[in-house]
């Protein structure tokens, strides 16, 4: 009984995001077949992958946690630090805030939308997007 509950315990934390993303709602981007959980706070953006690759490398992760980063937030992402299944970005949105309108500049995405449904959380709309570079 006791190993039950400690491995329920240990994978409620399997799909949390970090300690400066918690609370912020989260939008569902596939890209490549990598599915992430994107946040963002002010010039940082948080990917938590939340679909099961076998064994993957940080370095395909990496550039599609970028990606989907720029996706969601609008602005170019500079860095990405972290590990296969936690990526944090550094962005940069020119001055000002994050801008509403922009995609990334370098390129467009073909996206359409798998499901939607809104959050009980925050009473949001969720959309799990699937997304390809054109």
């Amino acid at each position: 009984m006791r190993f039950v509950l400690l491995a329920l315990c240990l994978l409620a934390g399997c799909n949390t995001p970090g300690p400066h993303f918690r609370g912020l709602p989260a939008t569902t981007v596939t890209i490549d077949g990598s599915t992430f959980d994107v946040r963002v706070n002010g010039r940082l953006a948080e990917a938590l992958r939340t679909n099961t690759q076998y064994a993957p490398r940080f370095g395909p992760i990496k550039d599609r946690a970028g990606q989907a980063m720029e996706l969601v937030s609008g602005c170019i992402v500079k860095e990405v630090r972290g590990d296969q299944a936690l990526a944090t970005g550094i962005l940069d949105c020119g001055d000002g805030g994050p801008p509403i309108d922009r995609l990334r500049p370098q390129g467009e995405y073909d996206c359409f939308t798998i499901d939607s449904y809104i959050s009980p959380a925050t009473n949001e709309l969720v959309l799990d997007l699937d997304c390809t570079p054109i």
